[in-house]
C-alpha cells in the first residue's frame, strides 16, 4: 500500500524552540499586551496565507499529474 504524504510525520528544519517559546508577558503593560495580540493575529493570518497558498499549488500540481 502505497502512503499518502499527508501520513509522514512533518520534519521541519526550523528550530521549532524559537518559533514556539511564549515571550515573558508579566514586564508588559495593557498597551503593550494588546498590541502584542495584534502582532500575533497579523502572523497567524500570514500563516494561514501561505497554508492556503501553498495547498492550493498542491492541489494543481495534483491535478496536472493526474491528467
Amino acid at each position: 500500500m502505497v502512503k499518502d504524504d499527508d501520513d509522514l510525520p512533518v520534519v521541519s528544519t526550523r528550530n521549532k524552540k524559537m518559533l514556539l517559546t511564549p515571550a515573558n508577558l508579566a514586564p508588559l503593560s495593557v498597551h503593550e499586551l494588546e498590541a502584542y495580540i495584534v502582532e500575533l493575529e497579523t502572523e497567524i493570518a500570514r500563516v494561514k496565507n501561505d497554508i492556503k497558498a501553498k495547498a492550493a499549488q498542491r492541489s494543481t500540481a495534483e491535478a496536472l499529474f493526474k491528467s
